[in-house]
């Protein structure tokens, strides 16, 4: 990923977008709740659920009446809520049980926040039906499970069209991996637990550069990343030009599952701001992204 925990691979414009194709808004979106991302170097599925659940723990506190606080005193409600989240989650694949945290992390001098995760080395070939069965089975939202099915069916419907099979014939690699599981379903029990009126993404930095996955190393960005860009406005990455990775496929195929707009910073009253930090490491720039989320 611009990854908070890689595997080898996961795969400007002024006004605003959507795509057709694009799936629609949890149903039960809250009047007037507003969130941004701007994404400086990149975007990974673990840096989401990271900022959705910072953004939650403010929201919830926003909504108990309580008085703005500092990022710091939001932690320890966030990682409360992955582990209330992970429970049901671990019924259906038990490995994930207690394997996420987030934690402080400074690049450069500068503090934010990073998912840490631990979890067993598996390599498991997962098709599309099966990891259907495990969303299904996962005791998530109605919601949020079908923000997962979604997710998941936009990845195997770009993995059918590089390698010309049906996405039931897909064999994931990486996104069928512990991790991608995790980040998804988390993500998306995060998302329609937030339930945000109006989602909007700053245009996306990309880079050259290759790419090492089950299949060796591949131009960046990856197929799945190029066939999911139809219509999203990109722009030069600010670092080395030929950084490689820096969308993954798992984000992409969020954001699109979400169906976020994407454009300049909406106008709209903050309520509480996160940095977040991914892993992977870019020489003199910092690989983070900003999450913002407040009221219209």
């Amino acid at each position: 990923m611009t990854h908070d925990h890689e595997h080898p691979h996961d795969h400007a414009h002024h006004h605003q977008h959507k795509h057709a194709h694009d799936e629609a808004r949890p149903k039960n979106a809250r009047h007037g709740r507003v969130l941004t991302i701007r994404s400086h170097s990149g975007l990974s599925g673990d840096m989401l659920l990271t900022g959705l659940a910072l953004m939650n723990a403010a929201a919830d506190t926003e909504q108990a009446g309580g008085a703005p606080v500092g990022t710091a005193a939001l932690v320890g409600a966030a990682n409360g809520m992955l582990d209330e989240l992970l429970a049901p989650l671990t019924a259906a694949v038990p490995a994930l049980q207690g394997c996420v945290a987030i934690t402080r992390k400074e690049v450069g001098g500068i503090g934010g926040w990073h998912a840490e995760v631990k979890l067993p080395e598996a390599h498991e070939h997962r098709t599309l039906a099966h990891i259907r069965d495990i969303i299904e089975g996962s005791g998530l939202t109605q919601g949020a499970r079908d923000l997962a099915q979604a997710c998941f069916a936009l990845l195997a419907r770009c993995e059918a069209e590089v390698h010309g099979k049906k996405p039931d014939e897909v064999s994931f690699h990486e996104v069928g991996a512990l991790d991608s599981i995790l980040d998804i379903c988390l993500a998306c029990a995060l998302y329609d637990r937030l339930s945000p009126a109006q989602f909007v993404v700053g245009p996306l930095p990309l880079a050259d550069g290759s790419v090492h996955c089950a299949h060796g190393h591949i131009p960046a960005p990856a197929p799945a990343v190029l066939a999911l860009l139809s219509g999203v406005p990109v722009r030069p990455f600010a670092g080395d030009a030929a950084a490689g990775e820096l969308i993954t496929p798992t984000a992409i195929a969020l954001l699109r599952a979400f169906g976020c707009e994407f454009g300049p910073w909406p106008a709209f009253r903050v309520t509480a701001t996160a940095l977040v930090y991914g892993s992977k490491v870019f020489p003199g720039t910092a690989n983070g992204a900003v999450f913002a989320v407040g009221r219209a």
